[in-house]
């Protein structure tokens, strides 16, 4: 409930703005992240910085759907194999859960942190086989079960992306429409069970005292930035190739509202499944609630194989998790594909082999997080590689915009497509209200880190180091691409600037002494 107020206050000054921002700024432009900045040369570094925050992410998020479909695989069985303590990777303390109850607990230790349980051991030992590693030091090989998983996972992406948007604009249909259907089933059955009611009640339920943690507001604004796709280049690829006359006002006004909605009534179909296992395992609400893989693949599971048909509702589940995961990534994928290839002709003409090239890049890496110790990796690469660095970016891009480009001449560009300007509010928004929200998260992120940890596990410094590394292997693009470009420019001080931030097509009056950006 606390987490809603950020959400709603940074979807209204910033996420709204910005979505808007992305798509008039690529159907205007007609090019990809990196490219697109021809309108103001110098901060061409920012279209490198979130292609390779997009290519980060693509070395892991992968992961995470090849793990959706083990778990799809899994489930077409009778018994579901998470539902007792029988199998060959559970271990000697394994728990049924229903022999369970508080007093197994001991210590005041949530039931969401209880790795006994066969969920847990199932994911855990079964799939992840993390009992096998000693910490990031010490990966292993690759399973092969999740390198096959992994595969397949690929191959449809690459056959998703590879004519572009002919092909990706029809996988879309599906991918973005099932998981509705599927939610919407997920949500009337969730509410029907047993302690459902309290489930809702606690997430509905607002805690003043958590809007203190910085941590709850760094969350809202980066998931805000997830789940709009703001900052990761998805947007100016996928606006690119709108019409020039389209309306992207209402596109942005409708897209991202319906995806907030869909997020917020999400939230009822996960809180009535937590109220029902509360109720079954009569503990607290806040003893099951947990988030991230723990939620998706630990709780969630455990109370469907509580359910009658359990199997069939497995199945469900996991195939809408695939669907979201697969147009997800498509997004992600696409915003490096075009990003580059609009930069790079020679990588446009060879289209196919390029995006056979940064699908099998993006397998071979993600390897690293399918190994013993491979969810090591991936929580280093969740947190740092587009953490603050995807911020940074987004802030960088508002500045670029609305500072050097000017909201002015922007307003002029969209009322070009759509015959009218866009009003004071989003004027504000990006010229004062989003930077300055943007810069004030950034610089919290930085002071409120703390060393890494996954569950009981704390990751050595040498780690963290490296965390670090990649964070600011994509920040330090924008810096050393102004650096390289003004120093690549001929002329004075003066007239190296100006070439820096005046658009490409007005070069020739830079040579006339009459340069629009350095006139109030």
């Amino acid at each position: 409930g606390a987490f809603l107020i950020p959400y709603i206050l940074f979807l209204i000054i910033a996420g709204m703005p910005l979505f808007y921002m992305e798509l008039a700024l690529g159907q205007y432009n007609r090019e990809g992240a990196a490219t697109v900045w021809k309108i103001c040369p110098i901060f061409k570094g920012v279209g490198y910085a979130v292609i390779l925050i997009a290519l980060y992410v693509g070395f892991y998020y992968n992961v995470i759907i090849a793990w959706s479909l083990y778990y799809l695989f899994s489930s077409f069985t009778f018994e579901l194999p998470w539902t007792n303590c029988d199998n060959s990777w559970n271990s000697p303390n394994c728990t049924d859960p229903k022999l369970f109850n508080a007093s197994v607990l001991g210590n005041g230790t949530k039931y969401s942190k209880y790795k006994l349980t066969p969920a847990a051991e199932f994911y855990e030992r079964g799939v992840l086989h993390l009992h096998e590693s000693r910490g990031i030091h010490d990966l292993g090989l690759p399973r092969w079960q999740l390198s096959l998983c992994l595969l397949v996972v690929v191959i449809i992406l690459f056959f998703s992306l590879w004519k572009g948007v002919k092909t990706s604009g029809k996988v879309v249909w599906i991918t973005a429409t099932l998981p509705y259907v599927v939610l919407f089933v997920l949500l009337i059955h969730g509410i029907t069970l047993p302690g459902a009611y309290n489930g809702i009640n606690a997430y509905l339920h607002i805690d003043f005292r958590r809007l203190k943690e910085a941590t709850v507001w760094i969350d809202a604004a980066t998931q805000i930035f997830y789940s709009l796709g703001a900052g990761f280049g998805v947007l100016i690829a996928f606006a690119s190739y709108n019409k020039f006359d389209n309306n992207c006002y209402r596109d942005a006004l409708l897209t991202s509202t319906i995806n907030c909605v869909t997020s917020f009534i999400s939230g009822f179909a996960i809180f009535s499944i937590l109220g029902y296992m509360a109720h079954e395992h009569k503990v607290k609400i806040e003893d099951v609630a947990t988030e991230g893989a723990g939620l998706v693949f630990i709780l969630y599971p455990e109370a469907i194989s509580t359910l009658s048909g359990s199997t069939f509702w497995a199945v469900v589940f996991f195939i809408m998790l695939l669907t979201l995961g697969i147009d997800s990534s498509m997004g992600g994928m696409e915003a490096v594909i075009t990003g580059l290839a609009d930069d790079f002709h020679i990588l446009k003409q060879h289209r196919k082999l390029f995006t056979f090239g940064v699908c099998f890049g993006t397998f071979l890496l993600a390897l690293f997080c399918i190994t013993n110790g491979g969810i090591y990796v991936l929580t280093l690469l969740d947190t740092f590689a587009a953490g603050t660095s995807i911020l940074f970016a987004v802030l960088m891009e508002a500045i670029g915009v609305s500072w050097f480009y000017g909201v002015d001449r922007f307003s002029e560009d969209i009322q070009q497509m759509m015959g009218f300007k866009p009003g004071l509010y989003w004027r504000l928004c990006w010229k004062f209200v989003s930077p300055a929200f943007l810069l004030f998260v950034v610089i919290v992120s930085i002071i409120n880190f703390k060393p890494l940890t996954y569950d009981d596990y704390t990751f050595p410094l040498w780690a963290n180091r490296i965390g670090w590394g990649i964070a600011l292997s994509s920040m330090i693009l924008v810096p050393a691409y102004i650096i390289y470009k003004f120093l690549n420019v001929r002329g004075t001080f003066k007239e190296r600037l100006a070439y820096c931030i005046t658009p490409e097509n007005e070069h020739q009056l830079v040579a006339q002494g009459n340069v629009r950006q350095f006139k109030v």
